[in-house]
């Protein structure tokens, strides 16, 4: 791998807002620029934030649009966000919609992203959160800056500044034939100015760069081999750090001898509790040094998973865990079901699967004069910066986060184990240290996507509507557990439970369990009263969204015209998430005799708003949807007595290039709506759908993910 030298990285720096000499600083570098104070209305922040003008993680955003935008005295800006690239073109995003609310070409727009000491705080990279969060906040800044530029040249002209326009990153007065570049107008000076109430943002219909599908920003580094991740950075001095894991979910460190590892020159060895690594010259010492540790493990009883069902719906989560239930309740489910000619009652479930990153999880660790700066890959960089002032006492201004362009999340980087570990290796070493996951921590030590229980009761009328619904979620998640079908009366509530394994955020969260319920009890009702499985979804849809992609899915997959037969059938889904609406139209075939399921077709129908890059977005959809087909027919975590038993990619399966079929992707350009994000609602109804279809080809009507790990059963 290439190695990054750490000079060449600060040289991306700029104006921070938590710290002034940065700022100067970085005046110095590119000589001057434009400040503009931004003074948001309420209604404006809570617009842009979800309430009171504060992020995500419940603190105010900065007001002074300098802390977003810095515009050069040469015409070059550069644009800050707490966001983190991991492979969902936020930068490009980004870049786009500054671009176009700026007027200036994309290829002179740089953004910096992920770093604690240069961009404003940001709750982190999940959720969907880009598009419809970070944006806007953008755009606003973006046209702020434009404002005080036309401001600027009225007053300089004395000319009527409606006369002025603005193209190419340059005012023009067109009766004179003047015109200026941003630089030439700003001349390194701050200009103060105040974002007008109800400022204007270019709208949908009207953009020429968003929109448009322009390529990957610094798109030719990743495919040449030139991008550096953390693993790539290097330090003078820098050591590799190796960890000593526990055997099995629960173990604690019963004894513990390093007397051999320490006799190895160059190797430091450190042990504060449970927490025990090594800091050594290279990896192959590294290893050596931890196969030298002496460590005996005490075990703690774990469900099999045989029992692991079982043992979420009757174990509460304990003083850890997320305490009690939530839920939503309409009408009487009793009442429903008295109402109703056919009733239904089913169990379904969900394995724990792992993220599976094509990049682990990696860190570079350095102290001076008692501050820390770490390099890691994380959706999180504030929050990790704040896991390591809190694993440290220090506060969270000695501590610097940088995270390079990421391969990959999927809701699994959201903590800084890496970096917490690297930190205090180098802590004790004295020199930066340098930890790399191997494969199989990844598998072992990273937290998975719950499992999950969720059973189902219902309540149909002959004619196809239906009258009760019923539904409780136990230990998977709550996201997107209430129905947008319209059902009268509900009952639908999510229990938490211990988990034996940790578990965090996945792509979608628990909206994939939820809605493969969901909808395989859909088709299940279809069946129970006859009725074609689109027919009976769009009887019980008032919601004009989710009816516009089944569809748009529909008439792409040509659904009416479908002709089922031994070994081939067809099955569709929809759902919703973060504000984005998909349905996914699916055909298997049965192959034999092995009697495996092999996908030879799907079409995803995706509706987000306004699309700001149409080709960046398919990619967004065909990246979920062939992760769905991972989780739908055959990904999950194997383990015994708390271990986990196929750590590693020759034991998980993940989808191959043969296991992805032909994908259409329908996209529903909603230009009157909103931008929201696209990272994870494609992903939910993949299962379903597939699922359907496996019931048309072999009658066998798939309850559990994943469905067909082994092929169907005989």
């Amino acid at each position: 791998m290439r190695e990054l030298e750490p000079e060449r990285y600060e040289l991306q720096s700029g104006p921070a807002y938590e710290f002034e000499p940065a700022r100067r600083e970085f005046f110095r570098l590119v000589g001057g620029g434009i400040v503009i104070v931004s003074l948001m209305t309420r209604e404006a922040q809570a617009q842009e934030s979800g309430g009171g003008g504060r992020g995500a993680g419940g603190r105010q955003r900065p007001r002074e649009i300098d802390a977003w935008l810095h515009i050069a005295a040469d015409g070059g800006v550069t644009v800050y966000s707490g966001k983190v690239e991991v492979g969902q073109n936020a930068r490009t995003l980004l870049a786009q919609v500054v671009a176009e609310e700026l007027r200036v070409p994309v290829a002179r727009i740089r953004t910096i992203l992920g770093d604690t000491d240069l961009t404003p705080f940001d709750a982190g990279t999940f959720g969907s959160q880009t598009t419809p969060s970070m944006a806007p906040q953008l755009r606003r800044a973006a046209a702020a800056a434009r404002e005080a530029l036309v401001d600027l040249a009225a007053s300089s002209w004395g000319v009527d500044r409606g006369s002025l326009a603005v193209d190419a990153g340059r005012v023009l007065h067109a009766a004179s034939g003047r015109s200026a570049s941003y630089g030439e107008l700003s001349k390194g000076q701050k200009l103060m100015r105040a974002i007008a109430e109800g400022a204007t943002l270019t709208p949908a219909t009207e953009w020429k760069v968003a929109g448009t599908s322009i390529p990957k920003v610094d798109g030719r580094t990743f495919v040449t081999g030139g991008h550096r991740y953390a693993s790539d950075v290097k330090l003078p001095g820098i050591l590799r750090g190796k960890m000593l894991r526990p055997p099995a979910a629960g173990a604690t460190l019963a004894a513990f001898d390093a007397t051999a590892a320490e006799a190895i020159p160059g190797v430091t060895v450190v042990r504060d509790g449970e927490f025990a690594g090594v800091a050594a010259s290279d990896e192959r010492t590294g290893e050596r040094a931890l196969a030298a540790i002496r460590a005996e493990w005490k075990l703690t009883p774990q469900p099999s998973q045989a029992e692991l069902f079982d043992y979420l719906k009757k174990t509460p989560p304990g003083a850890q865990g997320v305490q009690g239930r939530s839920g939503h309740t309409a009408g009487s489910v009793e009442e429903g079901l008295a109402a109703a000619d056919k009733r239904l009652r089913r169990t379904y479930t969900v394995a724990y699967i792992a993220h599976a990153p094509l990049e682990p999880r990696a860190a570079v660790a350095q102290w001076t004069d008692g501050r820390l700066t770490v390099w890691t890959g994380t959706q999180r960089p504030f929050g990790v910066r704040g896991e390591l002032a809190q694993a440290f006492r220090i506060p969270e201004s000695e501590v610097r986060v940088i995270v390079p362009d990421t391969g990959s999340g999927y809701g699994g980087k959201h903590t800084g184990e890496a970096a917490v570990e690297a930190a205090r290796l180098a802590r004790a070493a004295g020199r930066p240290v340098k930890i790399v996951w191997t494969r199989e921590e990844e598998f072992q030590c990273a937290y998975l996507r719950p499992a999950g229980v969720i059973e189902v009761s219902s309540g149909v009328r002959s004619d196809g509507v239906v009258t009760a619904w019923e539904f409780h979620n136990y230990n998977s998640g709550a996201s997107s557990i209430r129905t947008l079908y319209d059902i009268p009366n509900q009952k639908i509530e999510f229990h938490s439970a211990r988990s034996p394994f940790r578990q965090g955020s996945y792509r979608g969260l628990a909206a994939t369990a939820n809605h493969f319920a969901r909808e395989t009890h859909m088709d299940e009702l279809a069946e129970l009263v006859g009725m074609d499985p689109l027919e009976f979804r769009l009887r019980n849809l008032k919601d004009a969204r989710l009816r516009a992609v089944l569809e748009a899915a529909a008439t792409a997959f040509r659904w009416q015209a479908r002709k089922a037969g031994p070994g081939r059938g067809y099955g569709i889904a929809g759902g919703f998430e973060k504000g984005s609406y998909v349905a996914t139209c699916a055909e298997v075939a049965v192959e034999q005799p092995a009697r495996g399921i092999r996908i030879t077709r799907l079409v995803t129908a995706f509706e987000c708003g306004a699309v700001v890059n149409p080709d960046h977005l398919k990619n967004q959809v065909e990246g979920a949807v062939v992760m769905g087909i991972g989780g739908a027919l055959f990904e999950q975590i194997l383990f015994d007595s708390g271990r986990i038993v196929n750590a590693r990619f020759s034991r998980y399966r993940v989808p191959r290039f043969s296991d992805v079929p032909p994908m259409e992707t329908v996209l529903v350009d909603r230009k009157d709506l909103p931008s929201a994000g696209a990272g994870e609602t494609p992903i939910v109804a993949v299962a379903p759908a597939v699922g359907g279809a496996i019931f048309q080809a072999a009658g066998v009507r798939p309850r559990s993910l994943p469905m067909v790990p082994n092929g169907l059963p005989a």
